[in-house]
């Protein structure tokens, strides 16, 4: 349960229309079930009353958005940012992707968003709407009534492991703020440092071999916003959104992982909408793992304008052969 209304958060962007702040407002769009929400853009209170929706499956992130958005017409844009949300957009200033004057930012707080995915494996097919109660959700289905299901079972991974409840940007704040958390987010990449390497081999084959190259990834993904992508490059020959073979369906996601590495926020977008529930995150947390334990602590996004350790460079970087000492050469 979000302790943010709906309704605080339509009156805040109605009053904002109204006095001229923005001509327009980034935020989700109701479908139609109660998880199926989607990205839109207002531009009138009655639209908002109409369509906006703030609740358990408002996991998008808008901050890519703001590229293509703030050359596209003049004036502000508002825009509704979660915390996790706040650490990309900063990414992006940094980045100089997008212009800071043309945004206005509101923080909103999150209590963790749900994964409809997980509700399907506990309360089955045929989920007809969700419902948030408290710590539960009541889940109604079309052939079982309704069930009842532990909020916590059922929250998106990177909200089971979330890295902090603190807004790093935003122009005005609606709620309470909260703090940074600790977190298992590393949990998983150790445990796949303590496989052997014919193990590691055998589970991102698993894993990488159900990709359909839908590109779903890369087009939700904040830190890829290059104008044009190689793989969207008729001559580069990798352009197929079809697997060619078994080594290009690896390629495709252990080179955007290397694209990203020391940008990537960890905002989990790249699972989130995965159709195949690929753990593409586990790939960009491994890099971000290594990071702090070769370089000390660093968290891309947390403030506007600072350098990445791996563009960074200092008398004390580390040689190759340190790495390999470090335990962490594999992924």
């Amino acid at each position: 349960m979000q302790s943010v209304t709906r309704k605080a958060l339509i009156d805040r962007a109605a009053a904002l229309l109204a006095d001229g702040t923005v001509n327009r407002v980034y935020g989700w769009k109701k479908g139609t079930f109660a998880y199926d929400v989607t990205p839109a853009l207002f531009e009138s209170a009655e639209e908002l009353e109409r369509d906006f929706v703030f609740g358990d499956f408002c996991g998008a992130n808008f901050s890519k958005y703001l590229i293509a958005e703030t050359r596209r017409k003049d004036g502000k844009v508002l825009v509704f940012l979660k915390p996790c949300d706040t650490y990309s957009f900063n990414q992006l200033l940094t980045e100089h992707r997008f212009d800071r004057e043309k945004v206005y930012a509101v923080g909103v707080p999150c209590e963790g968003m749900a994964d409809i995915n997980k509700i399907r494996e506990l309360a089955g097919d045929g989920i007809a709407d969700v419902a948030s109660e408290g710590d539960k959700l009541i889940v109604h289905t079309l052939f079982d009534g309704d069930i009842e299901l532990d909020a916590a079972e059922c929250l998106a991974e990177r909200c089971k492991n979330c890295k902090s409840r603190r807004h790093v940007a935003y122009d005005e704040l609606i709620g309470e703020e909260g703090t940074v958390r600790e977190n298992g987010r590393f949990d998983q990449v150790e445990a796949l440092e303590a496989m052997t390497p014919d193990e590691r081999f055998a589970f991102w084959q698993n894993e990488l071999s159900r990709c359909i190259r839908c590109n779903a990834c890369r087009d939700v993904c904040p830190a890829c916003t290059c104008e044009k992508c190689v793989f969207g490059n008729p001559e580069s020959g990798v352009e197929n959104k079809a697997i060619s073979d078994s080594f290009e369906e690896k390629m495709f996601h252990i080179i955007r992982a290397f694209h990203v590495a020391g940008r990537c926020t960890d905002c989990g977008e790249c699972s989130r909408v995965c159709p195949q529930h690929i753990p593409l995150h586990l790939l960009n947390r491994k890099f971000i793992h290594d990071i702090d334990r070769f370089y000390g602590d660093y968290q891309a996004g947390a403030e506007v304008g600072s350098r990445a350790p791996l563009v960074d460079y200092t008398l004390g970087d580390l040689e190759p052969g340190d790495a390999v000492k470090g335990g962490s050469a594999h992924a």
